[in-house]
């Protein structure tokens, strides 16, 4: 089995493209969530609330022909892999066109605006605007096609549309055909574009956060007064190498990843088993052949739902206990989706490697319901680790957990 390397790291998100941005976003308590005065027309969807990305627009950095297959989604997708490969040293090497580099990327869906024509066609029989590529930028496995045309990469592609865990599939999956050497060199992530019918899902669940008129005090991941989550938008994207690969051409290296596991509930399909999660925690652990008193510190899923919440914290105590540190990251950028485990892992190393961890924001009082762990809340954690987990949780009883270590 070989040694896995991050030597490439980009994303998009409502706070910021790159790391200095989003800290200081981070220090300041302030989060991406805003209010929605466009969604007003949707009278029957009662949140308002979403954390959308503000000026994002690839039209004048991209060739029109380039465009064309790309929704919203893919061009975000595209944009933080731009961004990671340049990260890398990799943006004009032909390695990336060599056969060994591959994609592990997906997303909850496509762009859901390309459904229109279909929609069209099936109700009105008229079919004047569906076009040849109204399917392409639809398809759950728009992001990973798209990079892959985008940058002329010949190697595997494993689409992982898996809603919450889109992002973090991604990098497992890339991890493990680098590790049992199916490919030297893996583009990993998830992203995920906002739109109302993503609110509207989780809306019929009573899972959104409706403090419409006070957008700066939700989502409250594992809060007693949470009332939902916040959906967002944004792409993650990791350049995943070999290590002797990356070592070779005198790569830079971010963080070494040394366990992922991914098991199912197997139960029900929106309501979170802390067994089964517990068991992918486990699983992690042992794929990486250590014990739970090596992880440092945890990035929870936490998106301040309250079976979820409960579940998830449940999971994490009987495995590692008491002690553990753990915040939520959705707290800032409400729940990106299929981009959420990407983008969480991508700030993880970040911090991981400054030993400056933020808080959940919001946080004031635990959720009694919720388990006993070290709840970074109010204040940033100074904490020099060797090792951290990330862990992501989807519809469907889908549950990943990902170790990172620091290099």
């Amino acid at each position: 089995m070989r040694r896995v390397v991050v030597t490439g790291m980009g994303g998009v998100t409502a706070l910021g493209e790159d790391w200095p941005t989003i800290r200081a976003n981070f220090a300041a308590g302030r989060t991406g969530v805003r209010y929605m005065e466009e969604w007003n027309r949707f009278t029957d969807v009662n949140t308002r609330l979403a954390v959308p990305i503000i000026g994002f627009s690839v039209e004048d950095r991209y060739p029109r022909k380039k465009l064309r297959t790309m929704g919203r989604v893919s061009c975000m997708a595209v944009y933080a892999t731009e961004r990671a490969l340049n990260d890398a040293g990799l943006i004009d090497d032909p390695v990336v066109q060599a056969g060994r580099t591959g994609i592990a990327y997906g997303s909850s869906f496509g762009s859901p605006d390309s459904v229109l024509g279909f929609y069209e066609l099936k109700m009105n029989g008229a079919s004047k605007n569906l076009t040849a590529t109204n399917y392409i930028r639809m398809m759950s496995h728009t992001t990973g096609v798209n990079i892959g045309l985008f940058f002329g990469v010949t190697g595997r592609i494993v689409p992982t549309s898996s809603a919450c865990t889109s992002g973090s599939q991604g990098i497992g999956y890339a991890y493990e055909a680098i590790r049992w050497n199916k490919a030297d060199i893996m583009i990993a992530g998830g992203a995920e574009e906002l739109d109302i019918t993503d609110s509207a899902t989780f809306d019929t669940l009573y899972a959104t956060s409706t403090k419409n008129d006070r957008p700066e005090t939700t989502p409250r991941p594992y809060d007693r007064d949470r009332d939902g989550l916040v959906i967002g938008e944004g792409a993650g994207t990791l350049i995943l190498e070999e290590y002797e690969h990356a070592r070779a051409r005198g790569a830079r290296i971010h963080a070494e990843i040394t366990g992922f596991a991914c098991n199912s509930d197997g139960a029900h399909v929106t309501q979170p088993q802390a067994s089964t999660m517990q068991t992918a925690l486990r699983l992690a652990l042992e794929d990486a052949g250590l014990p739970p008193g090596a992880i440092g510190f945890v990035s929870g899923h936490g998106t301040a739902t309250e079976w979820g919440d409960i579940a998830e914290t449940e999971a994490t105590y009987n495995v590692f206990g008491s002690r553990i540190p753990i915040h939520s990251l959705k707290s800032y950028f409400g729940h990106t989706l299929g981009a959420c485990g990407a983008v969480e892992a991508w700030l993880s190393i970040e911090m991981m490697q400054e030993g400056w961890f933020c808080p959940t924001v919001n946080l004031e009082n635990v959720d009694d319901r919720c388990a006993e762990l070290d709840y970074v809340m109010q204040q940033p954690r100074k904490l020099e680790i060797e090792h951290l987990m990330s862990n992501n949780f989807a519809f469907g009883g889908i549950n990943t957990s990902l170790i990172l270590k620091r290099v």
